[in-house]
C-alpha cells in the first residue's frame, strides 16, 4: 500500500466537487470514510447478531448503489459510489465473520481479508478510492488483532462472546483492565504511534490516499471509545 508513488493522480483533480453545508470540498471524502468506519459499531454489530442472514444480503442493495453512483453520479457523487464498492467490501467480511465465525479468534483477519486482491487491483486503476478504504480499515483491523494476540488476550475472546449475559462485562472488563498492565499497554502505544505515522505519511500523499489515512484513523479512534466503554460500561461496548 505504501509503496505507490505520491504522484498517483487524484481523481478529484478535474472532476466536479460536491459540497455539503460549508465543509470545504476536499474534505468530504475523508469525512465519508470516517463515518463509515463508525457504522459497523452502531448499526451492523447488533443487526449481524439478530439477523445475521440479512445483514449479509444488505450487501446487495449497497453494491447496487454503489455503482449506481458510480455510472451516473458526477464529480464526487461519483467518487462516493467507488468509495461505497470499498464499504461494501469491509461490511460483507464483517458480516460473514460475525455472523458465523465470531467464536473463532484466529479467522477474523483472515474472512475480513477476503477481498483483498480485489483491493490491491483496485488501487491501479478507477477502483482505487475504494481499495484505499478498503485497506486503510483492514490495515487498522489487523494491527487491532496483532496487538491482542501479542498481549496474550486472544483466549479471551471466545470467553467473552461464550458467556451468559449476567457475566459476560464482567469477563469484558476484565480483559480490558489487563490491556492497562505494563507490557499490553506498551503494545497498543507502539501500535497507535504506528497507524498514526502511516495515517499522516499516506494523508501527505494527497487523493484517494486520504481516504486510506481517514479510515485508518477512524479505526484508531473506534478501538479506543471500545476499550474506554470495556472498562466503564462493558455492556454498551457492542461486543455482547
Amino acid at each position: 500500500m505504501l509503496g505507490v508513488p505520491p504522484t498517483l493522480p487524484s481523481t478529484t483533480a478535474a472532476a466536479p466537487l460536491l459540497r455539503i453545508g460549508s465543509l470545504p470540498a476536499a474534505a468530504v471524502l475523508p469525512l465519508t470514510a470516517a463515518l463509515l468506519v463508525t457504522v459497523p459499531v452502531f448499526l451492523q454489530a447488533p443487526w449481524v447478531r439478530s439477523a445475521p442472514m440479512a445483514a449479509a444480503l444488505f450487501t446487495i442493495p449497497l453494491v447496487a448503489i454503489a455503482l449506481l453512483l458510480e455510472r451516473h453520479g458526477r464529480g464526487q457523487w461519483q467518487e462516493l459510489g467507488v468509495l461505497l464498492v470499498g464499504f461494501s467490501g469491509s461490511w460483507l467480511g464483517g458480516c460473514l465473520f460475525w455472523g458465523w465465525c465470531r467464536l473463532h479468534p484466529a479467522l477474523h483477519l483472515p474472512v475480513e481479508a477476503f477481498a483483498l486482491p480485489l483491493a490491491v487491483a483496485g488501487l491501479g486503476g478507477r477502483w482505487r478510492l475504494a481499495g484505499a478504504f478498503y485497506l486503510g480499515s483492514l490495515l487498522g483491523t489487523a494491527t487491532t488483532d496483532g496487538v491482542i494476540a501479542a498481549a496474550g488476550l486472544m483466549d479471551l475472546w471466545p470467553q467473552v462472546l461464550n458467556a451468559p449475559l449476567t457475566e459476560a462485562p464482567l469477563l469484558l472488563q476484565s480483559a480490558a483492565l489487563r490491556v492497562l498492565q505494563p507490557w499490553p499497554l506498551t503494545l497498543v502505544s507502539l501500535a497507535a504511534s504506528l497507524l498514526v505515522g502511516i495515517g499522516l505519511r499516506l494523508w501527505r500523499r494527497g487523493g484517494p490516499w486520504r481516504v486510506g489515512a481517514a479510515a485508518l484513523a477512524t479505526t484508531l479512534g473506534v478501538d479506543a471509545l471500545f476499550l474506554a466503554a470495556s472498562l466503564l460500561a462493558p455492556q454498551l461496548s457492542g461486543l455482547i
